[in-house]
């Protein structure tokens, strides 16, 4: 029994070590050559691990796929609990630029625009995995902004008709420029820390300027 114990949690951590090795491989390969040019061979030869081994913790391609993309929305929860802390606020402007800068340092990272990009080449292989992907990443933050800014409204530190609109108006007017041309320029369009913070500050600025009472 004392054996037992002591090395489960070892073939537990070679377990998910493999696994993470095969997550890495295969997002590599879907980047630099689309869904339909990475095979399984190719994923276990660059993993070093057996093509049993990836069959094992995937049942097939499109699952593996599915993983990879839908795990980059936990990054989601970075920013979500400022929203949260946003509510209470007693300086509007100083908290939502914090969550205006936080926002987009968690969204234009490269690795992040690279599994968008990949996403919208395959959203019509894949409809279901872009709609997830939207409901749990894209959508679930514009559904906390928009509950964040209603009760700011409620408390009369807002005015707004349409707190959906707010909340996309909000999104857009700090991600618009950087993502937009990231989604063309690819890897090659890179921002400086400072230079995402002018976004962010400048998009506070002007949705106050609309919405501020």
């Amino acid at each position: 029994m004392t054996d037992v114990a002591q090395t489960t949690p070892q073939v537990e951590g070679r377990s998910a070590r493999k696994r993470r090795a095969i997550m890495e491989a295969a997002t590599g390969l879907f980047l630099r050559n689309g869904y339909q040019g990475t095979s399984m061979d190719e994923v276990a030869a660059l993993a070093a691990v057996s093509k049993q081994t990836v069959y094992k913790n995937f049942t097939d391609k499109e699952q593996l796929f599915r993983d990879i993309i839908l795990g980059a929305t936990d990054r989601v929860g970075d920013f979500t609990e400022v929203v949260a802390q946003l509510v209470g606020t007693e300086d509007l402007e100083e908290d939502l630029g914090e969550l205006a800068r936080r926002y987009i340092t968690v969204v234009i990272q490269p690795r992040t625009l690279q599994l968008r990009r990949l996403l919208i080449a395959e959203a019509g292989r894949f409809p279901a995995v872009a709609r997830d992907y939207y409901q749990r990443a894209p959508g679930r933050t514009i559904d906390a902004f928009t509950d964040c800014f209603q009760k700011l409204a409620d408390r009369g530190l807002l005015r707004i008709d349409d707190p959906s609109l707010a909340a996309s108006h909000f999104a857009w007017m700090i991600l618009s420029q950087p993502m937009d041309k990231a989604m063309f320029f690819g890897d090659e369009q890179q921002y400086t820390p400072a230079e995402l913070q002018h976004f962010a500050d400048e998009g506070v600025r002007v949705f106050l300027a609309a919405y501020r009472t």
